[in-house]
């Protein structure tokens, strides 16, 4: 059989680092506003302490975002618009379509459901909220953002939006370390201005320091936004022709010498408490699901979650598809990191 091959330029994903102001107010915002873990994030301790000094507008507009989960919607608008700017935010949010505004905002599910995702983007009338909300009702909280799109207007979303970014960066902006953070994250950002296009798979693993990405249908593009308020975590996110990965800032760029890291800090509080040893002595011999330790520990699921949520924050468990695992390798190099911190000393 003869075969006639024209040869086409290969084509592959696009990767580009992205930083901005708008992207660490909303971060923080997102990361303040998640109640369930949010006594694992770096900041959690200090949004406490200073919280007094919030104006009561921003503490009623961060309930809303945490009831709504609109959080999500920030992320997807500053995906779209990119603004280096809270008042470029501001002005570009007030000329998109009210069409493109539902889309944007609107998660993608799968191919199958794009034209209900559209079609509720078009007409966003209530029913077809709650016919796409039905098709996130087994995700954590996908079903009750996209059902509380509906029973918000247009207009309440986007005043919301602008006021609560408006005022948690005048907040978040006094704090001292904002300036260092800024700074910080822009020379990240300029650090990579130059990525290696023909192999994206291993500079995204170089880049965030072990995101192990597989290429999906249908995305195009991939951005890797670096964070300091929703440290330690790593958020995942994805439209329909975009993956977004926000992994922390290095934390060499944050802490003076002989300050030691939170990872640190983070790795002692993890292992002092017995159940959570317990839990992890258990994981070292093999993998788990969270109904088995229910059994196996005589304890509520609620509360082995929150224990494992603590341990998982400090890297030495993993999790996927709610099976739980120990992370030999962030275990075997914790003690390192205390003889290196130590060692400055001695």
């Amino acid at each position: 059989m003869k075969h006639l091959y024209s040869p086409q330029p290969l084509e592959t994903i696009s990767l580009q680092v992205e930083s901005s102001p708008v992207w660490e107010v909303i971060l923080g915002i997102a990361g303040y506003t998640y109640s369930q873990l949010r006594h694992t994030f770096d900041l959690d301790e200090k949004w406490v302490s200073e919280q007094s000094s919030m104006p009561a507008s921003l503490v009623n507009h961060l309930k809303v975002i945490e009831k709504t989960n609109f959080w999500y919607g920030l992320i997807m608008l500053q995906n779209k618009l990119s603004s280096l700017s809270i008042q470029d935010f501001s002005n570009r949010l007030s000329e998109i379509p009210i069409d493109c505004f539902y889309e944007t905002l609107l998660p993608y599910k799968d191919r199958e459901t794009e034209p209900l995702r559209k079609a509720t983007a078009t007409e966003h009338r209530g029913e077809l909220f709650e016919k796409y909300a039905a098709y996130f009702e087994s995700h954590d909280y996908l079903g009750g953002y996209v059902h509380d799109l509906g029973h918000y207007s247009h207009l309440e979303i986007c005043d919301l939006f602008n006021n609560t970014l408006d005022e948690w960066y005048k907040w978040v902006s006094q704090q001292e370390e904002w300036e260092k953070w800024t700074k910080a994250l822009d020379f990240e950002q300029k650090q990579y201005s130059s990525i290696d296009i023909t192999n994206p798979i291993e500079e995204i693993e170089r880049i965030t320091g072990g995101i192990k990405y597989l290429p999906e249908p249908s995305v195009w593009t991939v951005k890797l936004i670096p964070h300091v308020s929703y440290r330690p975590w790593i958020l995942e996110q994805r439209t329909p022709d975009t993956k977004l990965f926000f992994y922390p800032l290095k934390e060499e760029y944050l802490i003076e010498p002989g300050v030691p890291s939170n990872e640190l800090i983070r790795g002692h509080k993890a292992l002092g408490d017995e159940l959570r040893l317990k839990l992890l002595y258990q994981l070292l011999k093999g993998p788990l699901s969270l109904q088995e330790m229910t059994v196996q520990f005589h304890t509520s699921k609620t509360t082995l979650h929150h224990q494992l949520s603590i341990l998982k924050a400090a890297k030495f468990i993993r999790v996927e598809k709610g099976i739980y695992s120990a992370n030999q390798t962030q275990i075997n190099a914790f003690s390192g990191q205390l003889n290196q911190y130590l060692g400055v000393h001695i």
